[in-house]
């Protein structure tokens, strides 16, 4: 827990991610990348978002993308709640 977290007495978040895929995933994968949101836009590419802990997370997190054989197309930091482009759920 870094400092500023530690005297504001909260937990800490995570930063946000999005990471995009060249192909679809289905829904059930969200469980594989620990309840993360998954999308299946209409560009043929899935979206993975939601918060990261930290760049620890964030490594093991590339290594599950990595393991699905789909293309890496992005990765991008964005707000926690707000995903950086519009997602559509399948």
């Amino acid at each position: 827990m870094n400092d500023t977290h530690a005297r504001q007495g909260t937990a800490p978040q995570g930063e946000g991610y999005e990471i995009r895929l060249q192909g679809h995933l289905d829904a059930r994968w969200s469980a594989w990348f620990d309840g993360l949101d998954l999308s299946r836009e209409g560009d043929g590419t899935t979206v993975i978002h939601g918060p990261v802990l930290d760049q620890a997370a964030l490594h093991g997190l590339l290594q599950k993308v990595r393991d699905t054989g789909l293309p890496l197309l992005s990765v991008s930091q964005v707000e926690p709640d707000h995903p950086a482009a519009p997602t559509t759920r399948p």
